[in-house]
């Protein structure tokens, strides 16, 4: 099927999931994971291309580099123009800034997540203060790499959640093929929309819906549909 052909080694080459995947650290990967997902919009060459440079200052440790507090000169709170598209240095700063909170206070993201309430995606949403009502795309793919498990692709570091409960990372593609598959009745880019996706994914793989996401993005990404 689809999802065993895009679902590979193959498709880390392509992917900014490559990035957390340089590490072995939970922490190390947690922060570039996140950092990365929030940075995963946009042309795809030109994503890779800013996410190293953004590991170029993250180093051999992203913990460390958080800890260390070396991002308030990296990354200064006063410089508001773009580090990569709408994002700015200092958006950066901020996002570091709730990083280092929560390594203060906790041993994991995945931990500090634990004490916010609702499904993956409302927990990491409730961490960052942002909406819980739009699609959240880059955010469900962040916590896609988290959780899914005994997967060539995605890393499944965190244990304490349940793959079923994640939401499809609704990109462009993924809802134009699930609305010709009809899959949804829309293709609109929503939050329900996301949702009913994923259910109509579930049908096929209970436990695991988000492996289908891989044939909608793969067919889609490559021109296929």
């Amino acid at each position: 099927m689809c999802a065993d052909v895009y679902h590979c080694a193959e498709f880390i080459e392509n992917d900014p999931v490559q990035f957390p995947r340089r590490y072995k650290v939970k922490q190390d990967i947690e922060i570039s994971g996140l950092l990365t997902a929030i940075m995963s919009f946009g042309n795809r060459k030109q994503i890779l291309k800013k996410a190293n440079k953004l590991h170029d200052l993250l180093g051999d440790s992203p913990y460390q580099y958080v800890i260390s507090r070396q991002w308030e000169k990296d990354f200064p709170v006063e410089v508001t123009h773009s580090f990569y598209r709408m994002l700015s240095y200092a958006d950066f700063y901020g996002y570091f800034q709730r990083l280092y909170k929560a390594y203060s206070r906790y041993e994991s993201l995945e931990d500090a997540l634990s004490r916010h309430a609702g499904i993956p995606m409302e927990r990491l949403c409730s961490f960052l203060e942002v909406s819980p009502k739009s699609p959240q795309k880059k955010l469900n793919m962040f916590l896609r790499w988290m959780i899914r498990r005994d997967s060539e692709v995605d890393l499944g570091i965190w244990e304490s959640f349940d793959q079923r409960d994640l939401i499809v990372p609704l990109d462009t593609h993924v809802c134009r093929v699930a609305f010709f598959f009809k899959l949804t009745d829309t293709d609109t880019f929503s939050l329900k929309n996301a949702r009913n996706i994923t259910a109509a994914l579930a049908e096929v793989f209970p436990n695991d819906p988000c492996l289908g996401d891989f044939a909608l993005f793969g067919l889609g990404v490559n021109g296929e549909i």
